[in-house]
């Protein structure tokens, strides 16, 4: 078993609401292993103007490879509502948008990889001082 972390940030439509329910189709996809789960906060949107998301984190044990992981979550968010597709300026540079749902892959275990599709640990960890908070003040299920 590896040890999965997310993040979950929501800017559009009942984002309180959106949370929860990604929260329950990710139990639903990783089983009754859910170890810790962050408070949820609101931040401002990062790297683009838009209304203020809720974040939280959360962290399950899984045994299903991180591709899989991944296809999950982009299923989840497509079940509950996201539609649109990264897209990127002339300089290669991600180009953010309002989302409904938007869940990330923080860490897998100690893993690094490095893919077009899925880079991991998630490179704007540092960048974004409240993954730090969120992940110092999750809370474990024992």
């Amino acid at each position: 078993m590896e040890e999965l972390t997310l993040l979950l940030g929501s800017n559009l439509g009942d984002r309180i609401a959106n949370i929860k329910a990604a929260l329950e189709c990710l139990d639903e996809a990783f089983g009754p292993q859910r170890l810790s789960l962050s408070p949820v906060i609101e931040t401002a949107a990062c790297d683009f103007e838009g209304p203020d998301f809720l974040n939280c984190a959360v962290r399950y044990a899984v045994s299903v490879p991180p591709e899989q992981v991944l296809a999950r979550c982009k299923e989840i968010e497509g079940r509950l509502g996201r539609t649109d597709l990264p897209q990127y300026d002339d300089t290669g540079r991600r180009i953010y948008h309002n989302r409904i749902i938007d869940i990330d892959i923080l860490t897998y275990g100690d893993r690094r990889i490095d893919t077009p599709v899925l880079k991991v640990p998630h490179p704007q960890i540092v960048s974004r001082p409240f993954v730090s908070r969120l992940l110092a003040e999750m809370t474990s299920y024992e």
